[in-house]
């Protein structure tokens, strides 16, 4: 299923996607010491101690693994809800910049998992990477004395596959989704390891990040968000690693890949509540962060129709940078995900 659009020029959109981007800028100075930037708030602590202690009415079904990643030293938490008919094939849900240590962002505020409690697909919660963008980095960050390396892609790819076959979960056919900082990470992964997924999707990602602001505004994302330091990430805007990792430009590397792409167009919805002083100043970066995405997406899609990639696009009539939204978007996508994994 496409949906039409108009037709604007390459040129214009990226003028467009410019001055939004630096537009941008201001509320989320302003917010460096807690606004709403690039994903939800994180879990209470509170939250994440009862997901701990009481983590699932699904009993065994629901796993807790300390996996070891050899490439960055450390232990990975990673949460699974085995498929309800022993089913080998696994959906991987990837989290936002704001990626809590306890749980899942998906886990603690949606309800992906009572999703797909009863189908026939594990789902696989790898748990942490914030700020990461579940890339292989330069090095680590240099700006907030972090001790190791991300290397995520790596570990999603090559390390967690081996430990997950020991539980009976296949590593080829599957399924990977990712929110925000994650929608191109998973279309990142998918087109470095097609044997490994057959589908992908998208829920408010950056899908054109080296466009011009781009590099800027995701800098602010990472300093703000952890101090992190985006140059020890991909290097300056002018490094070949942003092209790399840009979905508009490796477009045609996930051909025979299905892909489910959504954006919401920035106006709120039925999962905005606007109450306070705060929930007004997180609404309108949740509002411009969201239309960064849409204008993304757009570009993206052009693309992906002129290569004739196998894409649904999704363009609800509301919808912000928010948990809500992006539940609704995975319960579209739910559908082609089990048809894909065969669950």
């Amino acid at each position: 299923m496409r949906f039409a659009k108009p037709r604007v020029s390459q040129k214009w959109r990226q003028r467009v996607l410019a001055v939004s981007a630096a537009a941008l800028v201001v509320p989320m100075a302003a917010g460096l010491t807690g606004g709403a930037i690039a994903a939800a708030q994180p879990a209470t602590a509170a939250q994440a101690e009862l997901v701990r202690i009481n983590p699932s009415p699904w009993g065994d079904r629901f796993q807790r693994h300390s996996v070891f990643s050899p490439s960055m030293g450390i232990n990975v938490q990673v949460d699974v809800l085995r498929a309800a008919g022993g089913g080998s094939g696994a959906l991987y849900l990837l989290d936002g910049l704001r990626a809590p240590d306890q749980a899942s962002g998906w886990q603690l505020e949606t309800n992906a998992l009572e999703m797909f409690a009863d189908s026939n697909v594990n789902v696989v919660l790898p748990v942490g990477g914030r700020s990461s963008f579940y890339a292989d980095w330069y090095g680590p960050s240099s700006t907030n004395g972090q001790p190791y390396t991300y290397k995520w892609e790596t570990f999603l790819t090559s390390e967690l596959p081996g430990y997950l076959s020991g539980l009976g979960i296949r590593s080829t056919g599957n399924a990977i989704a990712g929110l925000s900082m994650a929608g191109s990470a998973a279309l990142k992964i998918a087109a470095d390891h097609k044997p490994m997924f057959n589908y992908a999707a998208s829920f408010s990602g950056y899908l054109n990040l080296s466009a011009p602001g781009m590099p800027s505004l995701i800098r602010l994302a990472l300093l703000d968000e952890g101090g992190y330091n985006v140059d020890d990430m991909w290097g300056p805007p002018w490094d070949p690693a942003w092209a790399d990792h840009d979905p508009t430009v490796f477009a045609d590397e996930l051909a025979g890949i299905q892909l489910y792409i959504s954006a919401g167009n920035g106006i709120p919805g039925a999962y905005t509540r606007l109450e306070t002083p705060v929930d007004y100043f997180n609404t309108a970066n949740a509002m411009g962060l969201e239309v960064v995405s849409m204008l993304n997406t757009r570009t993206f899609e052009g693309r992906a129709n002129a290569l004739g990639l196998n894409a649904t696009f999704s363009y609800p009539p509301t919808g912000v940078h928010a948990w809500g939204y992006w539940q609704d978007e995975l319960a579209k996508a739910r559908p082609g995900i089990l048809a894909a994994v065969g669950g």
